[in-house]
């Protein structure tokens, strides 16, 4: 609901930066990517929209794997944006402003 918000917290949170942008009269796109891989982010933003969005019982997210998982872990505590953890499985739970979950898996060995 807050593009400006949004694009802070993925760059804060997850390191990635605008790629590019498309601007249409009802809504604004802005892709983002991590300037490593052709990983890309889109970020849609309707521009009428007041009410929150429907994001269901979050079995649809998004899993990304950190590089430094402790690092990453100690940075989203700090940003108080971890919304679950499962220390049995080595994983945990951000979300975005708008509530979105982004799973945090520590990279394949």
């Amino acid at each position: 609901l807050d593009l400006d918000k949004s694009i802070s917290f993925y760059e804060e949170a997850l390191g990635l930066k605008e790629i590019r942008r498309k601007e249409k009269p009802d809504f604004t796109l802005v892709f983002m990517g991590d300037g490593r891989t052709g990983f890309s982010l889109e970020l849609t933003c309707l521009k009428d929209r007041t009410e929150k969005y429907d994001l269901g019982d979050e079995e649809f997210h998004l899993a990304l794997a950190a590089d430094d998982y402790e690092k990453a872990y100690e940075k989203h505590k700090e940003m108080g944006c971890i919304c679950f953890e499962n220390k049995e499985m080595g994983i945990y739970f951000i979300n975005d402003p708008d509530g979105y979950w982004i799973e945090i898996i520590p990279p394949r060995s």
